[in-house]
């Protein structure tokens, strides 16, 4: 066996790095208190701008709040589009009737094979 085996190691072990003579990036912890009683304390880079108002507590779920009670901007979040939304961008509720009437006309009609006429 080679000089440079490592002997005892194994895929997935523990790491041989340690942390000595690291220098870790600037932080700053930010404290929020949740409604239920729970304190949190997040850490932040020193650097970060955008710091949320809000935080989802670690321990209940609820939405935890600022305690130095900085509330910033809260950014209001566009409601999502939802394919109807879509549809009616681009035709009118008459139009949509029109294209139902002649679909249900074609499938009762037996002109898609399979629909419209049950098979014994």
């Amino acid at each position: 066996m080679s000089e440079r085996a490592l002997r005892g190691s194994r895929l997935g072990a523990t790491s041989y790095e340690n942390d000595r003579d690291i220098e870790l990036a600037p932080r700053r912890i930010v404290h929020y208190d949740c409604p239920k009683g729970h304190h949190l304390e997040v850490p932040f880079s020193a650097e970060a701008e955008d710091v949320p108002v809000v935080w989802e507590c670690r321990v209940c779920g609820s939405l935890a709040v600022r305690s130095d009670g900085e509330s910033g901007d809260m950014k209001r979040a566009k409601p999502a589009r939802t394919h109807w939304d879509m549809l009616m961008e681009r035709r009118t509720r008459d139009e949509l009737e029109e294209i139902l009437a002649e679909r249900l006309a074609v499938l009762r009609s037996g002109g898609i094979k399979g629909y419209g006429k049950k098979s014994a």
